[in-house]
């Protein structure tokens, strides 16, 4: 092969090395993206199977083993792979929007994509409330990026392109979604569209797409609901806004939750948290298995099951659900874990769908909760059309799209009223270290110059 190849003429050769640098490295690299984010699938769910099972033989286990959990990915975090925590979406957009060769050498390894996958199926196992498609957002874009070895002169340009594609891959083989990935490329991480770059994302996605469907098939993520016609009336207007403004104010709750514990936090939980920040994980640990079994275990895990049996309506769940598994969800976040939110802000919005069902009860269930779905979603992000693109491939929800857009767009204008955009205000704290940033708080068992802690771990959860 090798022979045959020298064998050609001088100008083949460079047209089929110019081939294999403008599509050949991002295909091999998109194909590796849908594999692991298949295989990440199935070790998520294997693992929260095998909690489950755990959990409803004995109800009482996870009070001792979600906080021993919670305090050993803390521990393997901080010590071993300090940039992995939370989704992994803040250092993709920090990375992207500064300079992607020294960021991307710090927040996109192996090393961490590994740690990444590890930490969080540990996370899984301690029935925490986190999802998959975040990290495998950050997984994607360290495969991609590492693949710009294959150039001899590698430079900005190629970098953010191998970054963008992997990331936008990464996404779109997680939740099967193709067309979010590339709304969710545009909208979330670089707020901009390039039209050099334009088809070096699409192929990224349709090849990930395709390792997907090939190990997966063809499915939908939710699957798909049924609208009865009669739904189309004047009140679903009144529907749409009220469930646009309580979910917006949901997910700007939660938003404002994260993002200034110091206002919320008391003294001493804070102290607990800088000085001893495995002990206070495994506190965190111990609070979301206290939830997890008042609500019957409902809250564990992502909640997709959850989701997907309120859809189907064979899952009947309490009011106080959503409340339930947002405060769940921000036990899990706290500690700076690594974990994605997009999967359990869906399963928030479904139990306030099914909320507002008792106030709009001729409306479908499955309408309002697909409607409270993409407003939770676009309240948490503050991207409105990457929240109602998802939400519409995921359910096969196009006869939708105009009132998912509405819910959408109101409530994340909801949520800006009361937070600022949770990634964007992640990723900052990755561009501009402060001075703080450089000095690591007192680990248990880790020596002042071996503390991998940074401030952002710290103080902030990076989701």
């Amino acid at each position: 092969m090798i022979d045959a190849l020298h064998k050609l003429p001088d100008r083949t050769l460079r047209h089929l090395r110019r081939m294999w640098h403008d599509y050949g490295v991002f295909w091999l690299g998109a194909i590796l993206v849908g594999l692991i984010a298949v295989l990440y699938a199935r070790l998520i769910d294997f693992g929260f199977s095998y909690f489950q099972s755990i959990q409803q033989a004995h109800f009482w286990a996870p009070l001792i083993i979600t906080p021993a959990a919670s305090a050993l990915c803390a521990w393997l975090t901080r010590r071993y792979f300090q940039g992995s925590e939370g989704s992994g979406i803040p250092q993709v957009i920090a990375t992207l929007h500064e300079n992607p060769t020294e960021l991307g050498k710090r927040l996109l390894t192996l090393k961490l994509a590994a740690g990444k996958v590890g930490i969080s199926f540990l996370a899984i196992l301690g029935g925490f409330t986190i999802g998959r498609e975040g990290p495998t957002v950050q997984v994607g874009a360290a495969v991609m990026f590492a693949m710009r070895r294959f150039y001899k002169r590698s430079h900005v340009m190629i970098e953010r392109q191998l970054i963008l594609a992997g990331a936008a891959a990464g996404l779109s083989a997680a939740f099967n979604t193709p067309l979010a990935g590339i709304v969710f490329a545009i909208e979330e991480l670089t707020r901009s569209f390039e039209q050099r770059t334009s088809g070096v994302l699409i192929t990224a996605i349709i090849f990930a797409g395709v390792v997907a469907l090939g190990l997966n098939g063809n499915y939908t993520y939710f699957g798909t609901i049924m609208i009865v016609p009669s739904d189309f009336d004047r009140s679903l207007i009144v529907a749409v806004i009220v469930t646009g403004v309580v979910t917006g104010l949901a997910g700007g709750g939660f938003c404002w939750l994260l993002l200034n514990t110091a206002r919320w936090l008391p003294a001493g939980v804070q102290h607990l948290r800088h000085v001893r920040p495995v002990v206070f994980s495994a506190c965190c640990g111990l609070g979301v298995a206290v939830i997890g079994v008042v609500a019957g275990g409902s809250t564990f895990g992502s909640g997709y099951a959850e989701a997907r049996g309120l859809l189907d309506g064979t899952q009947h769940l309490s009011a106080l659900y959503p409340l339930l598994k947002m405060a769940s969800m921000v036990g899990s976040y706290l500690p700076g874990i690594p974990g994605g939110i997009f999967a359990p802000s869906l399963a928030i919005g479904a139990g306030f769908g099914n909320v507002l069902h008792m106030i709009f009860g001729h409306i479908s269930l499955p309408l309002l909760i697909a409607l409270a779905m993409v407003g939770y979603l676009a309240a948490v992000t503050q991207s409105p059309i990457t929240a109602f693109v998802i939400v519409m491939e995921m359910i096969n929800g196009h006869a939708l799209v105009i009132s998912l857009m509405a819910a959408a767009l109101i409530s994340s204008r909801v949520s800006r009223l009361l937070a600022p955009p949770l990634y964007e205000a992640l990723s900052e704290r990755y561009i501009t270290p402060t001075a703080s940033s450089t000095v690591a708080p007192e680990v248990p068992g880790v020596g002042p110059d071996e503390a991998v802690a940074t401030d952002v771990a710290a103080e902030t959860p990076e989701i």
